[in-house]
């Protein structure tokens, strides 16, 4: 299949709003997310909550990370240099090659090397018509595009970066009228000294900033602490 969002995603209802497919949660509305309005990307406004309790798959998918990362990974071959079926260690060593470099340079080779991964869908994978992937899921059976934005936020964190400038992203697809996940990454500019939200895509090779893009409208972004509902 070709590399894309996952279809069937959206079905609004007047209280909850129902994501389908690519996702599988109950979104509170806005009025349930508490805190103030804030503008945010892709021409959004939204409000936090840090009740995580609706997000099940994602909190699984955390859980099952915390599990995974303290077990000893089976070594296999990796002489591809591809990210593929191969040891998990090979993760850790391309992490590892990036520390000491700037943040710039380290986003950048995050989403390339995961975007080399082969886009499969859950369905093809795990039988289900969702599944959220931890890494070592992903490398062993590669995902869709939610599982690339997992893995490019789990090896962020791991370089390093601030859990608050990190955001898996759900969003609705306005040109192909389908569902999707990016990961926003908040990095701040050091020639102008302002934070500009830079977009990692599976469906675009090179990061990007977020303002650049205008096809997407986001419905809810989310890291390990938080969650913000977003409305145009």
């Amino acid at each position: 299949m070709k590399s894309g969002p996952s279809t069937s995603f959206w079905r609004f209802v007047p209280v909850l709003v129902v994501l389908t497919a690519a996702f599988g949660v109950l979104i509170p509305t806005i009025a349930d997310a508490k805190g103030k309005a804030q503008r945010s990307f892709f021409n959004s406004v939204e409000v936090r909550s840090s009740n995580l309790k609706p997000f099940k798959k994602w909190r699984a998918a955390l859980k099952r990370y915390s599990i995974e990362k303290g077990k000893k990974q089976k070594k296999k071959s990796c002489s591809s240099k591809r990210l593929d079926i191969c040891n998990y260690g090979q993760w850790g060593t391309f992490l590892k090659s990036l520390q000491g470099k700037d943040k710039l340079t380290q986003i950048r080779a995050v989403n390339h090397r995961m975007n080399k991964a082969r886009y499969i869908t859950d369905k093809n994978n795990w039988g289900r018509k969702d599944y959220w992937a931890t890494p070592a899921e992903f490398m062993t059976n590669f995902g869709d595009c939610e599982d690339y934005a997992i893995i490019k936020f789990l090896s962020l964190k791991l370089l390093g970066f601030n859990e608050s400038d990190l955001r898996v992203v759900a969003v609705k697809d306005l040109n192909l009228k389908v569902g999707h996940a990016v990961l926003i990454v908040f990095w701040k500019d050091p020639k102008s000294g302002k934070k500009r939200s830079l977009l990692l895509d599976n469906q675009i090779k090179k990061v990007v900033d977020s303002r650049s893009v205008r096809h997407y409208q986001p419905v809810f972004s989310i890291n390990s602490k938080n969650w913000w509902r977003h409305r145009s």
